[in-house]
Formats: structure tokens, sequence, C-alpha cells
């Protein structure tokens, strides 16, 4: 990494980092801006060269991953069109990787949790973002040569787990990643039964 990406990252995170702790403080919906780059120390023109909006703050990363995910699964070469319960594993393991992220910094997990849970807006553009997750794995299956139905059900079930998960785990960053694999051992039974 260049010097410059470096600056940039860290220029980056310390904007996160002001905005997190701005919004533990007074609140999201109290926070602006102008209180994010003042707390930062950078300009205006500096924020939204990072981010469109404040809420975008909330979900730095998602497109580092969504591309680490693309890269990562897409040219994965396949012997035979994985059948459901074969993309269900595969999207267990992709799953559990968004899981792994979403709490590597556990007070930031908590954080990010309440604010979703209490902002309708932050909750729905996480649901948007969701979407993308399930777009990109519906990609990925087809291109591995799953049938339409494969393609498309799995992902979706992947994410239902992910959100029964998160709705059991609450804002324990420890319960995520073992509710969320409970929940695909508890459809993984079901699957192939008439």
């Amino acid at each position: 990494m260049t010097l410059w990406q470096r600056k940039m990252r860290r220029t980056r995170a310390e904007i996160v980092a002001a905005a997190y702790e701005l919004f533990a403080e007074r609140g999201y919906a109290e926070v602006t801006v102008a209180d994010i780059v003042e707390r930062a120390e950078v300009g205006r023109s500096t924020f939204f060269r990072y981010f469109g909006d404040k809420q975008e703050v909330v979900f730095d990363g998602e497109q580092e991953f969504l591309d680490e995910v693309h890269a990562r699964y897409e040219p994965m070469p396949v012997r035979r069109a994985p059948d459901l319960a074969t993309a269900l594993e595969l999207m267990r393991g992709l799953v559990l990787s968004i899981c792994a992220g979403a709490v590597s910094d556990p007070d930031l997990y908590r954080v990010r949790e309440r604010l979703i849970s209490e902002n309708p807006d932050l909750a729905d553009r996480g649901g948007r973002k969701l979407g993308r997750v399930v777009d990109l794995a519906t990609g990925i299956l087809r291109g591995m040569g799953a049938d339409e139905r494969t393609a498309v059900l799995a992902p979706w079930l992947a994410r239902a787990c992910f959100q029964a998960g998160r709705e059991l785990a609450g804002n324990d960053p420890d319960a995520l990643g073992p509710a969320v694999s409970d929940a695909f051992d508890s459809l993984s039974r079901q699957v192939g039964r008439p």
C-alpha cells in the first residue's frame, strides 16, 4: 500500500471513529455532517470524498466487502452445479464471514446495532444493503450453474438465517455467529424433506 493509500485509509477511519463517538454521545439524529467533520478535523469536501451522507458512515466498508466476496467466490471452479443443500453451505460460509467482519470491533458493533434498531431510515438502508448481498450471491450461484430455483432461494434463505440470528443475538457480538450458525443448522435439517 502506498503512502497516499495509507493516508486515505487513516482519514476514512478517523471520520468513522469521530462519527461513532458523536452517535454514542448524542444519538444519530442529533449529529450532523458538520459535527462529524469538526470532530474528525477534516473539511466537508473530504467527508464527501469518502461518504455520500452520514448514513453511509454507519455502513462503512460495505463496498469493500462486496468486492472481496466477488473476488473470493466468482471465479470459484465447480465440478457440478450446486444443489440447494450445497448452495446453502456456501451461503453459510459467506454469511458467517459477514458476521465475523461485523463483530471484529465489538464496541462498534453494539453501537451500530443500536443505531439501526432506533432509526427506521438506517434499518431501511441496512435492508437494502442486505439485498445487494443477496443479488451478488444469486449471481455467483448462477455463474456456478445452479438452477434458477437454487440460485434465488439459497441467498434469500441465508438472509433469513442472518436476520434471525441477529435478532436472537441482540447486541451481543459474541452471540451473533453462533446464533446465525444455529439458524443454518435448523434450516439444513429441513432441506430435502418433502
